[in-house]
């Protein structure tokens, strides 16, 4: 198993295993690059605090990808974050993207930044002096739609290798959060918008490469599980 599938599969089985969700779909993602299927996109729904978890994975060795990605989405109208993780090697080169996905405006919302973001601000600093990491190359668009203790690195095999302990900081302060609520409510109005931005093509530049290796509308079909509740 490479090192981003094990990181991968690790946080999906705490996940799995911590909150009530059920599998609803299973489907192969084929591309015109290769006869064999080149991955997988697994869907779980439920109705507690977590109300869908998406998980795709992409790994096609005659270009050296090996790409595993998780979103655990709260409830529409919940001020819970939602928990992403990407875990990326592309030949000898690894990268991992993870943070909470804040549900208000942080900028007015200083109660919910001390409760939900404060607590990674050690982890957040540790992992931005580690050697081996470098800082990956996101648009200023990208960054304002997520978090700003989001961490999100290109890194050696080494330094990759190591991530893991960061990865069980966040699930643990973002499980914590689901189990016990935050002091704010997010909207469903709200979640909607932001959603269509972060997974916008024309924002992410990721959705022009995934329509070149499974084509417009296997894309499109992955993007929309992750637009919509």
């Amino acid at each position: 198993m490479s090192l981003p599938e094990a990181l991968s599969d690790t946080t999906l089985d705490k996940i799995l295993s911590r909150f009530p969700v059920d599998l609803a779909e299973d489907r192969a993602l084929t591309s015109p690059m290769s006869p064999a299927p080149v991955g997988r996109i697994r869907i779980w729904r439920g109705t507690g605090p977590i109300v869908k978890v998406v998980n795709v994975s992409l790994v096609v060795p005659p270009i050296g990808l090996d790409s595993h990605m998780i979103f655990a989405f709260t409830a529409p109208d919940s001020g819970v974050p939602h928990f992403t993780l990407d875990s990326v090697a592309n030949g000898e080169n690894y990268a991992f993207h993870l943070d909470l996905i804040p549900r208000i405006d942080l900028a007015t919302s200083l109660p919910y930044l001390d409760e939900v973001f404060e607590p990674l601000t050690a982890v957040y600093k540790e992992v931005r002096e580690r050697e081996g990491l470098t800082p990956a190359h996101l648009s200023p668009r990208q960054y304002a739609l997520m978090s700003p203790w989001m961490l999100v690195n290109r890194a050696t095999a080494a330094a990759f290798e190591g991530i893991g302990d960061a990865v069980d900081a966040y699930f643990t302060q973002w499980a914590g959060l689901v189990e016990s609520g935050v002091k704010a409510d997010g909207t469903a109005e709200r979640d909607s918008a932001h959603r269509t931005l972060l997974f916008s093509p024309e924002i992410d530049p990721v959705w022009a490469q995934t329509v070149r290796l499974l084509g417009e509308d296997q894309s499109e079909s992955v993007r929309l599980e992750l637009v919509r509740n």
